[in-house]
């Protein structure tokens, strides 16, 4: 095992995989607190950054897609290392921009255990519940 991976990347795996760990403890949290509760619902559109130059809403929309993507990335690794993987999925999800994203989005956050678990954490902070609703 020494002659693939060094003892030095080994450390740094073992020190990157628990900075990620406590960051994921304070900002997932945060940022499920900081959703609007009718954010996964179809019935209410999503406006970013709409009434902005366009050049710094393009700009904007980049710096949220490579973020978005380092959290799906972020997660996907949590599934085997320590942190919060399906919620840090979903946070990157909902950054990121596609086709079809918003129903992936209400398949992900309707599962019971995950939007009871949201919902706890909202309930921790006195913010209402998500709802997810499809569009009518």
């Amino acid at each position: 095992m020494e002659a693939l991976f060094s003892k030095d990347l080994l450390v740094g795996l073992f020190v990157l995989s628990i900075v990620g760990f406590i960051g994921s403890l304070i900002a997932i949290p945060f940022i499920l607190v900081q959703l609007p509760p009718h954010y996964f619902d179809e019935r209410h559109p999503r406006t970013w950054m709409e009434n902005h130059h366009p050049i710094l809403r393009l700009t904007g929309l980049i710096l949220k897609n490579v973020v978005g993507l380092v959290f799906l990335l972020a997660g996907f690794a949590m599934l085997f290392l320590p942190g919060q993987g399906i919620l840090t999925m979903l946070i990157g999800v909902s950054l990121m921009d596609f086709p079809g994203k918003r129903r992936l989005e209400r398949k992900l956050v309707g599962r019971p255990s995950v939007l009871k678990t949201i919902n706890v954490v909202r309930a921790k902070f006195n913010h209402p519940p998500l709802t997810v609703a499809d569009d009518p």
